[in-house]
């Protein structure tokens, strides 16, 4: 699914696709076609705490997997959410945060479009408050804009590492970001990481596409952990094995992002 551009018109608000899901071909995670149309009844009508718990599991299956039933019920969790809930905000951000996965429901996913649109716009709104739950729909936003790779591996930078093939010399590099430091360096099993090289960062004018939005929002929001942690991740690291220099997050990215359909 391309990405989904910012600026969304908050008009859009309750504006749903007119097609009804055909619930007898929409399989769970729990490979039943019934059970999820129930539950998201029960939660419209009382917010039913123990029928949300059911939906979850029936819509987000471990190891990152989706069913037909996850994007059928889109529209209605941001329907929901369109109503302040936060359940709903939240299992449907994770289920495009997975939307990326094989699930055989592209057109699904397409015929959800200006919800997924309207979720953005929650979710943005939701940033602005800074909230607790911050990172995570901070990473539900990045899907919703089709960046499935950093919604999926982005961290809040406290203590976290990233590793890839440097690409000159293909030697696997460390690149720590967080309160142990902001480095590149060689992982060894015994010394632990050895022959750090200070990351060089970008500066906020030197950042561009997703790299860029996602520092302008950090800021916008005083996340400033984030922020500086984005000018790290987007900027600069030195090979420790040949001292060649590269992007990290082009690096990591080309490592890692998965490939879409």
């Amino acid at each position: 699914m391309a990405a989904l551009e910012g600026g969304v018109d908050s008009e859009l608000a309750g504006l749903f696709n007119a097609w009804v899901a055909n619930w007898a071909q929409m399989y769970d995670c729990r490979l039943d076609v019934n059970r999820v149309p129930e539950l998201l009844a029960l939660v419209e009508s009382d917010d039913d705490a123990e029928a949300w718990t059911e939906l979850g599991y029936r819509l987000v299956l471990e190891h990152d997997l989706l069913s037909l039933a996850s994007l059928a019920a889109l529209p209605r969790l941001v329907r929901l959410a369109a109503g302040d809930s936060a359940k709903a905000r939240l299992l449907a951000g994770a289920i495009m945060e997975r939307a990326a996965s094989h699930h055989d429901g592209d057109e699904l996913l397409a015929a959800s479009a200006e919800a997924i649109v309207e979720l953005g716009a929650l979710l943005d709104r939701h940033l602005l408050s800074r909230p607790a739950d911050y990172l995570v729909t901070f990473r539900a936003l990045l899907a919703v804009r089709g960046q499935y790779h950093w919604a999926n591996v982005l961290g809040d930078f406290d203590d976290d590492f990233y590793e890839l093939p440097c690409p000159h010399c293909a030697a696997e590099v460390t690149i720590a970001i967080g309160g142990f430091g902001r480095y590149a360096a060689i992982r060894d099993w015994d010394l632990g990481d050895i022959d750090r090289r200070d990351l060089r960062p970008s500066s906020a004018g030197e950042l561009s596409g997703v790299g860029r939005w996602m520092h302008e929002i950090a800021v916008r929001d005083g996340e400033d952990v984030l922020a500086e942690g984005i000018r790290h991740l987007f900027g600069k690291a030195e090979c420790p094995g040949c001292a060649s220099v590269f992007t990290i997050a082009d690096e990591y990215g080309a490592a890692n992002c998965p490939v879409l359909r």
